[in-house]
């Protein structure tokens, strides 16, 4: 285990000490991007099990694929730092390299060129992952100018969608803050600690969503959390409220982390300043944020004209978190266009 070189480090010295000098006048762009948890640098000893080894996306004009791949193929080493370089990856044993055209590798992620600009449908219809995806990783060579500019187009959501996102995620919250409360008053523990975790996971991605970093799917979102700045409290809160054996002590952990999101918005100044503080649920013994306050308060700041008139839906990761219907750009875009009425 301690031997372990991250997929990132494994997969840039493939390129450059093996890849780059098989096709040394060919124009191309190289990168680590797309599926794998070395991608988002969440990969250790344990991710090599499977789909992990030295891996590179070689990109080249459509009509250069071909015979690029097979120059490629045909010159790697059989191992590389002592790792296969041909190995099973997503059910196919194949050459950890990759190669394709920029236009319809990210077309086939995405649903769409990110180049020729990005509509509002296209924000809201990829998954938060897919986002995470093609910005993360690292780009090894860019000779086509193409990855670069894909990536700085989507490295993070234009104010107003931006704005919309998270006004729709404090719904989320909004809709279902008093009931861990009200399960346990009749009893119902159990019934508590799913709501209790339900909010955990949606505070959590409204925390790193207001610090500029798309939330990865579930796996990896404590992982995540743990990463950003100034994090450690609102983690302890939130770890609290999920060990929590009675509806109390389950509040008072949430309670104390929508104190530090409300607070985390207030210093992000994307709407007005709100008070920070919890309040009761009408007259009944459950303390709460008010999460449409903040809701309200974001959408107020909205100044595009569709953006204002969309439903409190969200992007496609609010609407469901079905992995088949977030994998497939097709499924996703429909979805999210059928439930905004929203077209192309």
């Amino acid at each position: 285990m301690s031997n372990f070189v991250p997929g990132i480090e494994l997969s840039r010295d493939f390129y450059h000490e093996v890849v780059a000098p098989l096709v040394p006048r060919v124009p191309h762009s190289a990168a680590l991007i797309g599926p794998g948890s070395e991608v988002l640098a969440f990969d250790t000893a344990r991710s090599a099990d499977h789909d992990w080894g030295p891996r590179v996306l070689v990109f080249t004009a459509a009509a250069d694929v071909a015979e690029v791949e097979a120059k490629v193929v045909a010159g790697l080493p059989e191992r590389f730092r002592g790792l296969p370089t041909v190995f099973g990856y997503h059910g196919e044993v194949r050459p950890g390299v990759t190669v394709t055209e920029p236009g319809a590798w990210l077309t086939d992620m995405l649903g769409f060129d990110p180049r020729a600009g990005v509509s509002l449908l296209d924000w809201l219809s990829v998954p938060w992952q897919r986002l995470a995806e093609v910005t993360c990783g690292e780009v090894f060579h860019d000779g086509l100018g193409a990855l670069e500019a894909a990536r700085a187009a989507l490295r993070w959501y234009p104010q107003d969608v931006w704005r919309y996102v998270l006004a729709c995620q404090w719904r989320r919250i909004a809709e279902e803050e008093p009931f861990p409360g009200r399960c346990g008053e009749v009893g119902d523990e159990l019934g508590s600690a799913v709501e209790g975790a339900r909010l955990a996971r949606e505070v959590m991605r409204l925390a790193l969503l207001l610090r500029r970093r798309y939330p990865p799917y579930p796996k990896w979102l404590g992982s995540a959390l743990a990463r950003l700045p100034g994090s450690a409290e609102l983690g302890e809160c939130l770890g609290a409220a999920v060990a929590a054996r009675s509806w109390r002590q389950r509040e008072e952990g949430l309670t104390g982390a929508y104190e530090r999101v409300a607070a985390l918005q207030n210093r992000v100044a994307l709407a007005e300043r709100l008070d920070e503080g919890v309040r009761g649920f009408f007259d009944r013994p459950f303390r709460v944020i008010g999460g449409d306050r903040f809701a309200e308060a974001l959408m107020a700041s909205v100044s595009d004209a569709t953006i204002k008139g969309l439903p409190a839906v969200g992007c496609v990761d609010q609407l469901s978190d079905s992995t088949d219907l977030l994998m497939a750009p097709g499924r996703a875009r429909a979805a999210t266009a059928a439930a905004l009425g929203l077209t192309a």
